[in-house]
Order: structure tokens, then C-alpha cells, then sequence
């Protein structure tokens, strides 16, 4: 995706196939028959990992890191490779933002003991911050053992040096906005990129399928705050609904861009 001067590219970590009356609280195939586009040829719904890099010409930025090397080989850990065939290495990365801290976007942020990616600020929001890490840190050992990876306490207190965090809706860096969009996590963000009058948006979490954009009342399993988080995907839809900017999410088939469109009773979504 080209913004303005800006370059946004994929960075694929691997996919996971989930049926997908597991992963909604729609449990039925006829809820999903108008929503075929978004299930493989099995009817399996496709999870893409991973993150997206942004290069403007002054800096190398890392949205979300994926699930990490602590992962099924056979389906995830792909990420350093793929950031390695866009002719990034780790070390030329200077920002890493993360939209939320679930185990599945900073997997591949620390190994434990020190940043994986050395001369890189680590940002994030300063609630999740204190969710994932304060006196009770939220408790992510049921992801990890379904998708594998690492528990987010496990990873995330080597980054402490390094971290800058935000709080309430600011430009962190030269064409990147950063907006609370909480319920998937307290301090769940979306992302605008901006250059001239171009736009695009990195929805983190707050959307996992474009499904979500399209039924106000479908909830994910892995929102903390059920509904509080159908209310800001709520908020957004109504927002983008035909502005005609791009947007995608880490989960999105492809990690792909799209547009939402008005339509005849129910939006509608179309991939570029």
C-alpha cells in the first residue's frame, strides 16, 4: 500500500485456520453463509500473523511482530524471513509500535532476555502496559496453548527500557497517529497513516475478520471487554463506512487491505 511518500508493506508470520463458528459468538453455518470471501475453500476462517512495516525514507517501523519463534514451525515464525525478503534486517528497524500486547503481536519483540530488534524504540499504550505487566498481568496461557508462542509476561519485561508509551490519541512518529480504540484490550489502538492528503489505517485487533465491520452484533472470544469492543468497531464502521480509505488488520487473509462500503441493509467489503 502506497501513501503518499509512504510505503506500507506485509510482514507474514504465518497463518492459523480456526473454524470460524469457534472463534465468534455466531455458532452457526447460516450465519456465515453471506460472509463466504472471508473462509478458505474448507470453510476454515484464515488467521494471518504478522505485522506490517512502514518506510518513509528516514525510518524503518514495525506494526505488531507476530507470534513469535515459540510457535508451530509448520503453520507460524516465519516473520524475520519475511522481513528479511523486503530487504529490512532486524537491526535497521528504528520504531516498533505495537497495537496491543496479546502474545500473538510481540512474539517476535523480545527472546526473553533482550530486544530482537536492537536499535528499535518499542511503543505502545500505557494502559496495556499495566494490564499485561502490573500485580495481576493478564493471564494469556490459553492462547498460547492453542496457537503456541510465549505468554506476553514472558516477553514483554525485557523491552522495559525501551519502551515509550502513549495515552490518549497523538502523532508518535512523522505520519503515524495512533487512537484508543479499546475493548480487545484497555489500551487497543488503531493506527492512521498519513502523507499529503493519503490515508491509510492499521486496524490492530479492534477488527480480526472484515466480518466485524459488517455485523454490528458479532463478538470475538478473545476481547477482554465484549462489549465495549462491539461498541468501537461499532463507532468505527460508521466512520469509514464508504470513505473510501484503505485499511487492514494483522489478522486480515493476506494481512490485505480493503475498503468498507455502504450497501443495501448490510455494508459491504471489498479487498484491493
Amino acid at each position: 500500500m502506497q501513501v503518499g511518500h509512504i510505503t506500507i508493506d506485509a510482514v507474514s508470520d504465518g497463518s492459523i485456520l480456526a473454524p470460524p463458528t469457534f472463534v465468534f459468538n455466531k455458532p452457526t453455518g447460516e450465519d456465515w453463509a453471506p460472509h463466504q470471501q472471508f473462509l478458505d475453500e474448507n470453510g476454515q476462517l484464515v488467521f494471518e500473523m504478522g505485522g506490517f512495516l512502514i518506510r518513509d525514507g528516514e525510518r524503518t517501523v514495525l506494526v505488531d511482530v507476530g507470534i513469535g519463534p515459540h510457535s508451530d514451525p509448520s503453520r507460524t515464525g516465519s516473520f524475520m524471513k519475511s522481513l528479511n525478503a523486503l530487504g529490512v534486517t532486524a537491526a535497521e528497524v528504528t520504531d516498533v509500535a505495537l497495537t496491543h500486547l496479546h502474545f500473538d503481536h510481540v512474539g517476535w519483540a523480545s527472546d526473553g532476555e533482550r530486544p530482537l530488534f536492537p536499535n528499535a524504540t518499542y511503543r505502545c499504550h500505557q494502559a496495556d502496559w499495566d494490564f499485561f505487566l502490573g500485580p495481576e498481568p493478564y493471564d494469556d496461557s490459553l492462547g498460547v496453548q492453542l496457537m503456541g508462542g510465549q505468554r506476553a509476561i514472558e516477553i514483554l519485561p525485557a523491552l522495559a527500557e525501551r519502551v515509550e508509551t502513549w495515552s490518549g490519541d497523538e502523532t508518535v512518529l512523522p505520519g503515524i497517529d495512533v487512537r484508543g480504540a479499546p475493548g480487545h484490550t484497555p489500551g487497543s489502538t488503531v493506527l492512521t497513516i498519513s502523507s499529503g492528503n493519503d490515508r491509510a489505517v492499521l486496524l490492530g485487533d479492534v477488527v480480526h475478520c472484515p466480518v466485524e465491520l459488517l455485523e454490528d452484533d458479532w463478538e470475538m472470544i478473545g476481547d477482554v471487554d465484549r462489549a465495549l469492543a462491539r461498541r468501537t468497531r461499532m463507532a468505527l464502521a460508521r466512520e469509514f463506512e464508504g470513505s473510501d480509505i484503505p485499511m487492514a488488520a494483522t489478522h486480515f487473509p493476506g494481512l490485505r487491505f480493503g475498503r468498507l462500503l455502504p450497501g443495501t441493509g448490510m455494508r459491504r467489503w471489498v479487498f484491493d
